[in-house]
Formats: structure tokens, sequence, C-alpha cells
């Protein structure tokens, strides 16, 4: 395996010997809800950082880790709180020649049903998963899904699955090199797919512009989608059973914040009892299962997607270079 960098290999070893880890940012409490999720004490970790850009955390039971993307450097590296930093796979999302476009890694990971990591593709355009187990990872990868009706996704960003199995995922053109202009684009739209255990494939949502992080509801009769348009900055929660969605309400709408603030509306977790945790302008904004707003965690760099460990007693949230911790009260 690869040779991490020196800052990389300095932060390993400060986490090693029992980090005092710094803090950032602040908590916004717009609604007393807020403190059965949050304490009021609680602090922003700063657990690892030097990345190019961290996205698509995921807890990985199994080895006790944090998993997460470094989307530009094509790898996946890997946290946890006595070992520290390590790089974990590499290549990620792209295992060709010469890449196309400067964000050719994974984006979104998940860690299935049978317990493989799943990777958003950015660079092989691909749903995919990890032919290696989670403690021995190799650069080998089964496509789960890479076409619609013979035509190439954009690039696969965020992935969820359902206890049935399936996955959805969005298909934003952030991959391609020039995006919606890209000459490699070959579909019309950026859509929101359903991919079932057959390998069928079917476009569930195909009206949003930018659709992005993804999410189920406990009761899996809602889908979540945050659009990271700058003039539609929303997210959105679909009404879903089986293959159709309906509805597409307007959870809430920042587009009026984003020449303000840092970010857009981009992954999202959804915990069990339906609350939301979705990165935006300014930082993770939290919202109710009704939509309302509880809270922000506000940040001063932009936020790309969080994830939280199986106890939902922490958060993880990547911001840019850096990738946080925040200890939450179940």
């Amino acid at each position: 395996m690869r040779t991490i960098p020196a800052f990389l290999f300095a932060l390993t070893l400060f986490a090693s010997c029992g980090p005092r880890y710094q803090t950032t940012g602040t908590i916004e409490r717009l609604d007393p809800a807020l403190d059965a999720l949050i304490a009021p004490a609680a602090t922003i970790e700063v657990i690892a950082e030097g990345f190019e850009w961290s996205e698509g955390p995921v807890w990985n039971r199994a080895q006790n880790e944090l998993l997460f993307s470094d989307v530009p450097a094509n790898a996946v590296f890997a946290w946890r709180e006595n070992g520290g930093l390590r790089e974990y796979l590499r290549p990620s999302g792209f295992t060709g020649a010469v890449a196309h476009g400067n964000e050719p890694g994974s984006n979104g990971l998940l860690i299935n049903r049978d317990g493989q990591l799943v990777l958003c593709q950015h660079g092989n355009r691909a749903l995919s998963v990890m032919n290696a187990t989670l403690d021995n990872p190799a650069a080998d990868f089964m496509e789960l899904a890479t076409r619609i009706q013979g035509k190439r996704f954009n690039s696969p960003n965020d992935v969820a699955q359902d206890r049935q199995g399936n996955y959805y995922f969005t298909d934003p053109p952030y991959g391609l090199a020039a995006q919606d202009q890209d000459s490699a684009k070959e579909l019309s739209v950026n859509g929101v797919y359903r991919v079932d255990a057959r390998g069928t494939v079917t476009l569930l949502v195909d009206s949003l512009t930018r659709p992005n992080g993804i999410a189920l509801s406990p009761d899996q009769t809602h889908l979540y989608v945050a659009n990271s348009d700058p003039a539609k900055a929303r997210w959105y929660a679909f009404r879903l059973r089986d293959t159709v969605v309906t509805g597409g309400r307007v959870l809430f709408d920042a587009s009026s914040l984003t020449s303000t603030e840092k970010g857009l509306p981009d992954g999202l977790k959804v915990d069990s009892r339906g609350n939301l945790f979705a990165t935006g302008p300014g930082g993770v904004w939290i919202f109710d299962p009704a939509g309302k707003v509880l809270g922000k965690i506000k940040l001063s760099e932009a936020t790309s997607n969080c994830a939280l460990s199986p106890d939902e007693k922490t958060l993880y949230v990547t911001n840019d270079m850096q990738v946080l911790r925040i200890r939450l009260r179940k």
C-alpha cells in the first residue's frame, strides 16, 4: 500500500498518542428540540486534515473506523480513534490511464447489507462494489451499474440502500471536466436512479439540475435528495413506492444564502428517528422529520457530506480539507 504524505503521517502519529483535537465552528440552536440531539457543551473537533476535497464518509463497523473519499486524489482514507489516519484504497474511482476531469476519485461510500464497500466512482462513471474484504482492501471493483438504455452515467455521486437491497443514487456531472457541456456526457439529464438486485436501472427523477446527496426515511416511504445548484439550492422530499416517486416537496430552499455562505446542499444522512443532518450553505443543517430547522453546525469551509456512527452518538463531517467530529446526545 502507498506511503501516505508526511503531513498525514504526522497526523497519524499524533492520533496514536491520544490527541487533544483542535476545535472549529459553532453550533447555532434555533429550536429547543436540538438539545435532545446535541448537548449544549458539544464541540466540533478536527480529527484529520490536509485533503484536497474530502467526501462520502461512512462508518466501517467491522474495523471500527471511518472511511472517506478524497475525490481529486482518487483515494479513500481510513481514520480510527486509536490508530489515526492511513491511506485505505487507491485508486478509488478511476482505474484507467488518463483521468478525464479534476475529480476522478470515489465520492459517496456505503457499506452494504452484505458488508461490502460500495463506491460512487466519478472517473469510471459507475456505481461499483469493491471485490475485496473491508480488512484487506484492493482496487478490484465489480460494476453494479454503468448505463441506462445504453448510455453511460455522468458521474455517480452519492448512494443509499433500502432494506430490500435496492440502491438509490444521484448522477450529477461533477466528474466530467466541462460538466453539462462536456463532449463525453451521454445523458440529457442529471438523474436520480434505482438499481435492483438484478441490476435493472430505473430513472426515478429527471427534473433536478444537480442532484447530489441522497437518503431514505426510516420507514422507506420518503426519498430525500439535495440539489447543489446555486440558483436552486434546495432539499427535496419525494414519496417513494417501489420504482415510483411522487411529490418532490421542497423541504427547504437555501438559494438566497448561496451568495453569502460557503457550500451548497450536498450530502445528507437520516437518523433512526427521521431527523436529517444535511450539509449545505454555512455548514450542517439539522431538520426534524417534518422539515423544521432545529439548528446548524456552522463552519467556515464548504461541507460536503456527513455520517453517523452506528449508535448515532457521533456525527462525522467531511469539511473541504478537514474531517470533523461532533458528539451527539441520543
